[in-house]
């Protein structure tokens, strides 16, 4: 082997290696889950907040109506918004993932609040959940927790192209 075939195999290998943990995704017919997290809590925090993206591969839109998890009493699909220059948020009953398009849930837009927590979320933690969807069902995630600090420089991370944005 040559020393730039040894090299561009290092190479390969480091950029195997080093490639984000959290680029991980999950299936379900149609539907393709892309990185779901979360962000880690302070000390003492009872809630949570949970970020994903969702595409749909299908003819047929469908909607994620439901989650649950071990880890936390209750789940609830929030959405963020900025009102008079207050950031603010509301339960929706749902969110639409259109036939061929994607539904992102990301820092300061539509995210998962996970209410009354058991135990605090820590940077490297998973958090299994349960997503269910109107016409898809159900399906098993793990939330991969993130420090505090990820998500907000806006920044795309370019193996699954996520935007997570800004916290809120």
């Amino acid at each position: 082997m040559s020393v730039f075939k040894r090299g561009a195999l290092a190479a390969s290998l480091l950029v195997i290696l080093s490639a984000p943990a959290f680029a991980h995704s999950f299936k379900l017919g149609a539907l393709e889950i892309g990185h779901p997290w979360a962000r880690e809590t302070p000390a003492g925090a009872k809630t949570g907040a949970g970020y994903l993206t969702v595409r749909n591969t299908g003819a047929q839109p469908d909607r994620l109506i439901a989650v649950s998890t071990p880890g936390a009493a209750t789940v609830e699909i929030h959405e963020g918004f900025t009102e008079n220059g207050v950031a603010k948020m509301r339960e929706v009953e749902g969110i639409e993932i259109p036939a061929g398009g994607e539904a992102k849930l990301a820092p300061g837009g539509f995210h998962l609040m996970l209410i009354d927590l058991k135990e605090g979320l820590a940077e490297g933690m998973s958090v299994p959940a349960t997503l269910t969807f109107e016409k898809a069902g159900t399906v098993e995630v793990e939330l991969a927790v993130e420090n505090m600090a990820y998500g907000r420089s806006g920044k795309s991370d370019a193996k699954s192209d996520h935007n997570h944005g800004h916290a809120h």
